[in-house]
């Protein structure tokens, strides 16, 4: 009984623990889904700023709104082209590692552009402005050059296996279009044979063989004289009268 009762324990003990770890699982992936959408939607609302600020504010703050959502804008694309490709092509790895220490630069830049956002002396932000310029430009052609370089590997493979897929077709293809047309054994009827001049006249079948110690049948077969008995009465005369 106490054995039976320790089992239950830790079956239930067990239920527990799994239960808590199912949770934690649980609320872990729920609160990365909701940072994700959070971060999506902070970019969403930074990207639109620095849209409407490039428009609305003219001069040095507007350029410098231009170059972050173009840095930003290049960043992002080249990171979710190398994170989207690296799954099937894992030579891409490298090319990761390049833009992540390419990003940590992208990230530097983007701070110090953000600080300058606020910076009321603008003849300080026109001196600086073509070096921000040059950094820009350069951190953007680096990860566009990524960019570019991921997805015409990933065409040129995508148009090897066309190619291969192709040649394979056109073999198989050759291959069902070879049949043979020679003629097959074809079903033929027996002669019939030849008519006999004697009995064309009508139909004849042959008689079944005879013993050969058997007489031939004759044309009319003799009485049979049945055999008489005691008991048997005589037969009348018939009466003349």
């Amino acid at each position: 009984m106490e054995a039976v009762i320790t089992v239950i324990a830790l079956l239930f003990l067990l239920f527990v623990v799994l239960g808590a770890y199912a949770t934690v699982k649980v609320i872990g992936a729920a609160k990365r889904g909701v940072d994700r959408t959070i971060s999506q939607a902070r970019r969403t609302v930074e990207d639109t700023t620095l849209r409407a600020k490039t428009f609305t504010q003219p001069g040095p703050a507007g350029e410098i709104a231009q170059l972050r959502l173009t840095l930003r804008t290049s960043m992002r694309a080249t990171q979710d082209a190398l994170h989207s490709g690296v799954v099937e092509d894992e030579s891409l790895k490298e090319s990761l590692g390049l833009f992540e220490r390419l990003s940590v630069h992208g990230r530097e830049l983007d701070d110090e552009l953000r600080r300058l956002e606020s910076e009321p002396d603008k003849r300080t932000l026109s001196t600086r402005l073509p070096e921000l310029r040059e950094r820009t430009e350069r951190i953007t052609q680096s990860a566009d050059s990524l960019r570019w370089a991921a997805r015409d590997r990933a065409r040129r493979f995508a148009a090897d296996d066309l190619d291969s897929l192709s040649e394979q077709i056109e073999v198989e293809a050759g291959a069902l279009r070879h049949w043979t047309t020679e003629p097959g054994p074809t079903a033929s009827w027996p002669e019939a044979p030849a008519p006999d001049t004697a009995t064309s006249s009508g139909q004849t079948w042959p008689e079944p063989p005879r013993p050969a110690d058997e007489p031939p049948p004759s044309a009319i077969t003799p009485p049979v004289q049945r055999p008489t008995y005691p008991w048997q009465k005589k037969p009348r005369p018939e009466s003349t009268t």
